[in-house]
């Protein structure tokens, strides 16, 4: 019988106390697991549905096979995992700053780890998501056909102020580099579609869309949603491919 709440990690970081903890949840009886950032929640393994839409929605626009995707931000793994399930995937890298979130999947910690961790096309690095994609890559450095971002809140609300240059016409065109034609960038948010981060995603890539997801609430008894954006880096022709969430 799991107590009602059970912390199971604990480590400062420069942006905050981070924690794991598990929890039963009373309406349902569900063992939840929550990350929470000093006072702010950031995720909870009762809310997982956009956050595997974000890699389905963001690999539906991908063409071709042996697929190289890179996932920003690993959390409690869901979008990783969620992209591992389409075989088309040749390899998957996920980048997380916090060396506390890797190794919880090291310790298979969270109910998603083992698939994770256990599966070879997977490597999990510690760096900087948002410094990777700033800097241009060399010409050995790898492209990739499909970039999830799943970090902040949304474009409008970061989890650390020097994160805002991605949203902006200069910070999408760095990331761009890093995408082969005719690749995929898919974006998670908190908030509704935002209309000058779109124009600011048109400016940049082919062709772009938001996706709102809606998914059920336990907690208030209604609905919820989430925004997934998807775009389509230069170099391809034809309809932006996406499945309705």
């Amino acid at each position: 019988m799991i107590a009602r709440f059970e912390e199971l990690d604990w480590q400062p970081t420069r942006m905050g106390e981070l924690t794991l903890r598990r929890r039963t949840e009373p309406a349902t009886g569900e063992v939840i697991y929550e990350v929470k950032l000093g006072d702010e929640y950031l995720m909870s393994s009762l809310f997982t549905v956009a956050e595997e839409e974000l890699a389905t929605l963001g690999l539906a626009a991908a063409t071709g096979s042996d697929l190289d995707v890179l996932v920003g931000g690993l959390g409690l793994g869901y979008t990783a995992v969620a992209a591992l399930r389409d075989d088309r995937v040749r390899s998957l890298a996920v980048i997380d700053a916090l060396p506390a979130v890797i190794d919880w999947h090291v310790r298979e910690l969270l109910p998603v780890s083992g698939e994770l961790v256990r599966n070879p096309r997977t490597t999990l690095v510690r760096d900087d998501f948002f410094a990777v994609v700033r800097r241009s890559p060399a010409p050995a450095d790898p492209r990739y056909d499909a970039i999830l971002l799943d970090v902040d809140h949304s474009p409008r609300h970061q989890l650390d102020a020097t994160h805002a240059d991605l949203y902006t016409v200069a910070g999408l065109t760095a990331l761009d580099r890093h995408l082969r034609a005719a690749g995929v960038f898919a974006l998670w948010s908190d908030d509704p579609p935002d209309d000058e981060f779109l124009e600011a995603m048109r400016a940049v890539f082919a062709r772009s869309a938001a996706h709102v997801v809606e998914f059920a609430n336990p907690l208030t008894g209604g609905r919820s949603s989430n925004t997934v954006y998807v775009a389509v880096s230069r170099g391809t022709d034809g309809p932006l491919a996406v499945r309705a969430g």
